[in-house]
């Protein structure tokens, strides 16, 4: 039998997922089960499992197919190469909300299961999630390298960071009732502002500097105070025996 070719096969997945999405969200994460899935999308019941090994693999595919879009549509805004380090961010968060917000209900169940199966529904199991890393490191070399902001040696660090707080935002933003989410825009620009004039500050160097200084220099005198300590320990036991006598 002759093998899918790969747009077949992309198809076919994203239609799994589509189906997923759908039941999910109306039936619920327990009641939905991978037969069904395949009955709804119209493919065999074993040939789904060729595609996700079961329910948890596909809410992680759900999860790097949505991010690759909003990163795509991201980089394909018409203008951004001169966008500023905050506005490409924003954007960045923007793209993904916009991906999630028909998907409300279901990106909520998902958030449930992931927070009952942190193991197996580990951001790490989501491939574009490296590329939004690598995404961002990229907005901040440019950014540093365009004299945005100030030289940083954190990078990758940062964007670990940032893929953590977009996942938060996520969160916060499933429970934002607010009038077109605005409480959600608010918290995004404020804390993307504060990220921003860190970075042009240079603080966080200046902060890495003042840690590794505390820490080698509390460290000699801890080691010297841990010596003086045993010395006077040893003063005393002397005394105490000598009161003995």
């Amino acid at each position: 039998m002759k093998k899918p070719s790969k747009s077949r096969q992309e198809k076919t997945r994203r239609l799994i997922i589509r189906t997923a999405v759908d039941l999910i969200s109306e039936r619920g994460y327990r009641a939905t089960s991978m037969k069904k899935i395949a009955k709804e999308a119209g493919i065999d019941a074993a040939a789904i499992y060729a595609y996700f090994p079961g329910k948890k693999k596909l809410l992680l595919g759900y999860c790097d197919a949505t991010l690759e879009t909003a990163l795509a549509q991201t980089l394909q805004t018409p203008g951004f190469d001169e966008y500023s380090l905050q506005e490409r961010l924003q954007r960045l968060i923007d793209a993904l909300l916009e991906q999630l917000l028909a998907d409300r209900e279901f990106v909520a169940i998902l958030c449930k299961v992931a927070a009952k199966s942190p193991l197996s529904m580990s951001p790490g199991k989501v491939p574009a999630l490296q590329l939004l890393k690598d995404q961002v490191t990229a907005f901040i070399a440019q950014a540093e390298q365009n004299g945005e902001i100030a030289a940083c040696a954190y990078k990758e660090r940062l964007s670990s960071l940032f893929a953590t707080y977009l996942s938060a935002v996520v969160v916060y933003w499933l429970k934002d009732e607010s009038e077109e989410f605005s409480n959600t825009t608010q918290l995004v620009d404020l804390t993307l502002e504060a990220l921003v004039k860190t970075l042009q500050s240079g603080l966080l160097n200046t902060l890495s500097s003042l840690a590794s200084f505390l820490m080698r220099t509390q460290f000699s005198q801890f080691s010297s105070m841990a010596q003086s300590s045993a010395g006077l320990a040893a003063l005393f036991a002397l005394a105490k025996r000598n009161m003995g006598r």
